[in-house]
């Protein structure tokens, strides 16, 4: 019977192992996209009033895209806030490969 059972510790140790492995590989960092030129000033745009009361709204934002080379502009909305978080908003950065956006984000208070 001990002997039966070395076998299937191996066996489960295993399959333990090769989950992990599957489940962090599923699990990627995002990939850092470098737009080649300075983003257009953020439009200003007529928001109109809030929805209901606790609304948030998300302002727009200019995406960059590799393929068109080209800046497309990402409409802001309102949304339900995150129970005691705000919200910080996205922007820019320059860095020395090119401009980085870096995403807006619900922070605790």
């Amino acid at each position: 019977m001990l002997s039966n059972l070395i076998p299937m510790k191996k066996l489960i140790l295993l399959i333990v192992l090769i989950g992990f492995v599957y489940v962090n590989s599923a699990v990627s960092t995002p990939k850092i996209i470098y737009a080649q030129k300075k983003p257009p000033a953020v439009k200003m745009v007529k928001i109109g009033p809030k929805p209901y009361k606790s609304a948030v709204w998300i302002s727009g934002h200019w995406e960059w895209k590799v393929k068109t080379g080209a800046f497309i502009w990402k409409k802001g909305y309102w949304t339900k806030p995150s129970k005691g978080r705000v919200w910080v908003t996205g922007h820019w950065v320059k860095k020395p490969r090119g401009w980085v956006y870096v995403q807006g984000h619900w922070k605790k208070r």
